[in-house]
């Protein structure tokens, strides 16, 4: 099941865009039971319009071939609804436990299928990545994370779940890294105080 949660704005005229419109990325955070995902826009260098975010379930009660047929039709509808450029995922890290990374594979896998048969170019990020391009450092906490990409994206509120948050941020790393100028890391945002960006 697909929960939208997004409103979609445009660039103006496009004006001030990398593109004569802006590059939308969809972000997927990968998971069997739960997978998040995020489509931005990018008008300008560091500059991004959210489109939405969400996450897709499948119910533990379902067969897994179910479960993956799920996912890979709701990506589809996806990338048919919001026409992303680009696709984003999260890469394959290092699992203690074969039962975690099993679905994840498969859940990455059927994704992956999703991109390709739609033709759409896709890059893998790991955790860290996406850390380092979002904050500055590897080791930043999730809830960091959490509100930079809420200042990066003029949000009042942080972005809820947390798979749609991790969506949009391997989004936003994708973004910030295919236009990052060569031999150089992108800039990291200082977030705005906690306590002045609530919780949704």
């Amino acid at each position: 099941m697909i929960h939208l949660s997004g409103i979609s704005w445009y660039c103006p005229n496009g004006q001030g865009s990398i593109l004569n419109s802006g590059l939308r990325i969809l972000g997927i955070d990968p998971g069997t039971a739960t997978t998040g995902y995020g489509i931005i826009e990018l008008c300008q260098r560091n500059t991004y319009r959210y489109l939405g975010s969400g996450i897709i379930q499948t119910s533990k009660n379902l067969s897994m071939p179910e479960r993956l047929k799920i996912i890979r039709e709701d990506v589809l509808s996806l990338i048919d609804n919001y026409q992303p450029e680009n696709i984003a995922i999260e890469s394959i890290f290092f699992f203690k436990n074969a039962k975690t990374l099993v679905p994840v594979a498969q859940a990455r896998g059927v994704i992956l299928e999703a991109a390709g048969f739609r033709s759409i170019p896709l890059a893998e990020y790991t955790p860290m990545q996406v850390k380092m391009s979002v904050a500055g450092y590897g080791k930043a906490e999730k809830k960091e994370i959490q509100y930079i990409v809420a200042k990066l994206l003029n949000h009042s509120t942080i972005i809820r779940p947390d798979d749609a948050a991790d969506a949009v941020a391997i989004a936003i790393c994708h973004a910030r890294n295919r236009f990052a100028t060569p031999g150089t890391t992108p800039s990291p945002v200082t977030p705005t105080s906690q306590s002045s960006i609530p919780v949704s």
